[in-house]
């Protein structure tokens, strides 16, 4: 259990560190705000949706704790090529695995390798912190323009 703690640990280091899809696209269709006051973290991420509700590139920029960059670099590479719908599934599935109301069953393959932060649920402070992101997007998606943890 120490090995996959110490791995899971690596993981969310290393995107943290040298997060994915840290950028601001030019072409982006829709964008939001996520502030966690608690923390300090601020991002905003960008969607760029197909005419067919394709989520063709996601990406994001700000600043915050490694599990707020983390969650925000692995959520961007799991949502490009799918549905808006299916991001919204996704969302789903990660904020009941993170906040122990589940374990992302209905989507399991795809969440494999966000279980790297589903140890967040043990703490409470560090789930807003995980799922700010994937918050932020869903607003993005609805069209609004700012969310916030508190």
């Amino acid at each position: 259990m120490d090995d996959l703690r110490e791995l899971y640990q690596e993981v969310i280091l290393d995107h943290g560190k040298h997060p994915r899809n840290f950028r601001t696209p030019d072409d982006a269709t829709a964008e939001a705000h996520g502030n966690n006051p608690l923390c300090g973290d601020q991002l905003t991420v960008y969607v760029k949706l197909d005419a067919d509700g394709l989520v063709e590139d996601a990406a994001f920029i700000g600043r915050g704790c490694a599990i707020s960059v983390a969650s925000a670099s692995m959520m961007t590479e799991l949502v490009k090529g799918k549905t808006e719908a299916k991001a919204h599934e996704l969302f789903e599935a990660f904020h009941a695995m993170c906040t122990g109301e589940g374990d992302g069953g209905a989507v399991d393959e795809e969440l494999d390798k966000l279980k790297v932060l589903s140890g967040v649920r043990d703490f409470p402070t560090r789930v807003k912190c995980a799922t700010l992101p994937w918050h932020t997007m869903v607003a993005a998606l609805a069209g609004d323009g700012e969310v916030t943890t508190e």
